[in-house]
């Protein structure tokens, strides 16, 4: 399988994890999605008063700088952790 066809078929198999992730876990499987597939954060930051906006874009640019192979990667692996710690 090449790396973009692995990364789409762990993305689709996280969607279908038994058990909901912790906030931070799904923070870093965001930020490591939208690196993957949109590459540098690109949007300003959303205001104070939008927590989850908020939590969001900084989860996303803590990965700025990061090539898309390299967050695929991470993705890839992150993913299966989580796969394997909450099942399908």
């Amino acid at each position: 399988m090449t790396l973009q066809a692995d990364f789409n078929s762990v993305a689709e198999k996280v969607r279908k994890l038994k058990t909901r992730p912790t906030d931070d876990e799904l923070k870093e499987l965001y930020g490591l999605y939208k690196q993957s597939t949109v590459g540098d954060i690109d949007i300003e930051c959303p205001g104070m008063l939008d927590l989850k906006g908020k939590a969001k874009w900084e989860a996303w640019n803590l990965k700025k700088g990061l090539s898309k192979e390299d967050a695929m990667n991470a993705y890839i692996s992150k993913a299966n952790e989580m796969i394997e710690k909450y099942g399908l």
